[in-house]
């Protein structure tokens, strides 16, 4: 049982497909892989964009050609017979893309917001199954929501983990002992049919858990990156690749906001002891760095940033201290709101917690606890964590910024700052 992830960057172009089958095409012959693949290049955000323009009512005919053209380029250089069937599949889901987008309306902003977005990963799929049989690589195309079922919290859907599991592992393993199969990241559906997505670049999380059920000795990430690295190589220098890094160690870093990794994503494979590898399709003789049960001595520190954050602080409306009541009323709120605390912290008479920035969910917010507290939030901000951290870490990251609130525990830094005119750090 063979799982590979194939995220957007493996699939952006025409080059990028033929790749992809490259690396397919080095595995053993009697291998069979699972291949979960994310939507293609921007896709996301171009899908995005058409469903922010249909839901206030906007014209969103140019963006959803534009997102069109780009896939139709990639289909001409992959497929040169136009009367190939994957001209109509592509078509087809297109339509379904016009048809939702007409039919969106200003309300439930987050169940439309799911019909929309999973087209993504339905597109990028479709293209790969037949590219692949078009190279003579014999695999079955699946529907990943027809295995996934979740419940109805649109955006960041929950996992039914027992159904779940049951169809995975009843009905998986008899396509995947005669050919390979490929399907979708991201996406899943309700009980009563409806479509849901996982969480933004949740795909990493639905490897985890196709490999989880089908008890593959093995998850491979392919990214177009040589491995874990301590940061992000677009934000910082000098990124230190971890050639192993403990389940824990990993878990943390992802929770924090490590872009290599989707949060859920290790914690389904630490339970099973299943070992992750992220690994570059750039180079993939590249030993990578392998996640699984292991021991090892303090390592580099790792640098994570947190973009678009926004610090809320919490005012008692009588001056009065903020008790434990009062903080519980605060955490419940901000649960309805699905604002996911990334640093806190209170003082006698305030309470201070960094979120990532959603106008809709703030204002909710704000008016929910408008008879109880004052509530004030600076934004856009910075949150910086290191991970492991040392002096020279402390010193190299903190310079010259502007901190806004700052904590320290014993492995851990974190600090929310205002954006720094350098993109490098």
């Amino acid at each position: 049982m063979i799982v590979y992830k194939f995220g957007g960057a493996s699939v952006k172009d025409a080059a990028a497909f033929r790749n992809l089958f490259q690396i397919l095409r080095g595995l053993p012959k009697n291998a069979n892989p699972l291949v979960v693949v994310s939507a293609m290049g921007k896709t996301t955000n171009a899908l995005e964009m058409c469903f922010g323009q249909a839901f206030k009512g906007e014209s969103y005919a140019a963006a959803v050609q534009e997102t069109r053209q780009y896939h139709d380029q990639i289909l001409r250089e992959l497929f040169p017979d136009p009367n190939h069937h994957v001209y109509e599949a592509v078509s087809s889901q297109f339509a379904q893309l016009e048809k939702t987008l007409h039919q969106t309306q200003p309300r439930e902003f987050d169940r439309q917001y799911d019909q929309v977005i999973s087209i993504g990963e339905l597109l990028s799929s479709l293209i790969l199954h037949h590219y692949l049989c078009q190279q003579g690589y014999q695999n079955q195309w699946l529907d990943a929501r027809d295995y996934l079922r979740t419940d109805d919290t649109w955006r960041e859907a929950r996992l039914d983990w027992a159904w779940t599991e049951r169809e995975i592992a009843s009905k998986l393993p008899p396509i995947l002992e005669k050919m390979a199969a490929v399907t979708q990241g991201f996406i899943g559906r309700t009980a009563n049919g409806q479509t849901t997505t996982l969480g933004r670049e949740g795909s990493d999380f639905s490897a985890a858990i196709f490999a989880y059920c089908l008890q593959a000795p093995a998850l491979t990430i392919w990214k177009d990156v040589p491995g874990l690295l301590n940061a992000d190589p677009k934000l910082f220098k000098d990124t230190i690749r971890y050639d192993e890094i403990a389940y824990q160690e990993a878990i943390e870093m992802a929770y924090y906001g490590a872009s290599v990794i989707h949060p859920k994503t290790v914690q389904p494979l630490a339970k099973r002891g299943i070992p992750l590898y992220i690994k570059s399709f750039l180079h993939p003789e590249e030993p990578g760095t392998v996640i699984h049960n292991c021991q090892h001595d303090r390592i580099a520190p790792a640098y994570i940033l947190k973009q678009n954050q926004c610090l809320l602080s919490f005012h008692t409306k009588d001056l009065g201290f903020i008790t434990e009541q009062q903080l519980g009323t605060i955490f419940q709120a901000m649960g309805r709101y699905r604002l996911k605390i990334n640093m806190m912290q209170n003082s006698a008479i305030s309470f201070s917690a960094c979120v990532d920035f959603d106008q809709a969910r703030i204002d909710g917010l704000k008016a929910d606890l408008a008879t109880e507290f004052n509530i004030l939030y600076n934004q856009p901000l910075w949150l910086y964590t290191i991970k492991n951290y040392d002096e020279p870490s402390l010193e190299k990251l903190t310079a010259g910024k502007e901190i806004l609130l700052e904590q320290r525990s014993r492995l851990t830094f974190q600090f929310v700052c205002r954006p720094p005119e350098s993109k490098k750090s």
